[in-house]
């Protein structure tokens, strides 16, 4: 069932991923270049938002699994609304498209997430030292789609214009989609189950809340609550906000054990240290994205190479070292560095990433070699590796037996918050500011992955047992 996750995953990220190559450039690229010509500040914080939006979604996507549906029944109808939104930016025009595909694709994307690395959990015992090795394995799925996607949608954007890259990019969700249907019956019996039913009784009064908010919104953004240049900070707070309240109610739940309890505890360093990881990481998509459109030679032999293809690089690198860390952490076995250690590396690694930016900048247009960049992404990569499946095979390690997705959602909430704040970081980025922002950046990383270090042995007692 490994191999049938992986290959669902691989086309929802085709999809996710190759519109995503694209959609900044969507953004602020003129209107007689294709592009809605917003201005670019705004246009990296809508980016920033909307990815944080998808992360953010996991917690509804998470709940409706652990008390509703149950993970798989969410990851099917999810599928499905991720594929509509891909059409919706296809053929519909404008900002009305742009604000209905990416609604829905954020939706649906976090019900796919939360749900699929649930799903992969349910493959492996708590304590089964395959846990990270197979979780890294499913990673390399996430990222063959991430390789592929912008280079079919960036290149059907440069030939035929963005809307046929965006139907390209529905045509892999419905892919995957189908492929799913096929296969979704021979999941264990326990990916069927509800493990915390709602009582029926209730089910009125958490609709009433839905609408309510659904309401709270509509109104926020009629009266100018919330509008396009602060929705970065909104979506911000909200993570944050519902990180700390998913906190109580576990933390609270007289479900959970003390055995439980003291895990959970555990696990907020390493919310944090994957919050910062992420605001960093995530700049693929903003700063990343605006270098290669800029900084970047990207003339290969007298082609010019579409800046969108730069998002695949990383990719590669996690197809060709993915089954290496799997393989090293399966060779270590219980001798491999524990969970905390390896995100503070990944921490430190990224810093150094960043910092590795500024012998390139203030170079002018198009000065930065493209072996330089795919040297930097490489340290990408190798940070990634070092946090990105751990987390999501640590979460399912410390995840109270009734919260089970629900923890899933809370790791991916860390990612929505740093991803919000890769976009909100980018409104400080420009030539003028290239070596402060990177020196900043990449010195703050590293400090913090050797304070996590520092407190690595403190965090690994409240673990209780768990790698």
């Amino acid at each position: 069932m490994l191999a049938n996750l992986f290959s669902v995953e691989l086309w929802e990220r085709f999809s996710f991923y190759g519109m995503q190559g694209i959609l900044l450039y969507y953004m602020y690229y003129s209107v007689t270049d294709g592009g809605l010509g917003i201005d670019i500040a705004v246009a990296t914080s809508l980016v920033g938002a909307y990815g944080g939006g998808v992360y953010l979604s996991t917690i509804l996507a998470a709940w409706l699994a652990d008390r509703v549906l149950g993970s798989e029944r969410v990851l099917f109808y999810s599928a499905a609304v991720v594929m509509l939104g891909h059409i919706a930016l296809a053929v519909l025009p404008g900002t009305p498209g742009l604000a209905a595909g990416l609604i829905m694709i954020a939706l649906g994307s976090g019900g796919v997430k939360a749900n699929a690395t649930s799903l992969v959990g349910t493959l492996y015992a708590e304590k089964d030292e395959r846990r990270d090795a197979g979780f890294s394995i499913f990673y390399m799925g996430i990222n063959l789609g991430a390789l592929v996607g912008p280079l079919l949608t960036g290149l059907a954007q440069v030939e035929l214009g963005f809307h046929y890259g965006f139907g390209l990019a529905a045509v892999g969700m419905a892919i995957g989609l189908v492929q799913y249907g096929m296969t979704r019956k021979y999941l264990p019996e326990t990916a069927h189950e509800v493990a915390n039913p709602l009582p029926k009784q209730q089910y009125l009064k958490v609709g009433i809340y839905a609408a309510a908010a659904v309401v709270a919104i509509v109104l926020a953004v009629v009266f100018g609550i919330l509008s396009a240049g602060n929705l970065a900070v909104v979506m911000a707070a909200v993570a944050i906000l519902a990180a700390v309240a998913y906190f109580v109610i576990i933390l609270g739940s007289k479900k959970v054990n003390k055995l439980e309890r003291r895990r959970v505890y555990s696990f907020m360093p390493l919310f944090i240290a994957s919050a910062a990881f992420w605001a960093l990481f995530q700049q693929q998509f903003t700063v990343v994205a605006l270098y290669a459109d800029t900084s970047l030679n990207r003339t290969i032999f007298g082609w010019t190479m579409p800046p969108s293809w730069v998002q695949s690089i990383n990719p590669i690198f996690i197809i060709i070292f993915a089954a290496v860390f799997a393989a090293v952490w399966t060779k270590l076995g219980d001798r491999q560095p524990s969970s905390p250690l390896k995100f503070a590396l990944g921490l430190a690694v990224m810093g150094l990433a960043f910092l590795a930016f500024i012998p390139f900048s203030g170079g002018g247009p198009n000065s930065t070699p493209l072996m330089a960049l795919v040297g930097i992404l490489l340290l990408f990569t190798f940070a990634e590796l070092f946090i990105s499946p751990i987390g999501l095979s640590v979460a399912t390690k410390l995840a109270p037996e009734v919260f089970r997705t629900q923890m899933v959602a809370l790791f991916f909430l860390s990612v929505s918050l740093g991803t919000t704040l890769a976009g909100w970081l980018a409104q400080f980025y420009n030539p003028e500011t290239e070596v402060s922002y990177f020196l900043f950046s990449g010195g703050t990383a590293i400090v913090l992955g050797i304070a996590l270090a520092a407190g690595t042995p403190a965090i690994k007692k409240l673990m209780s047992g768990v790698r």
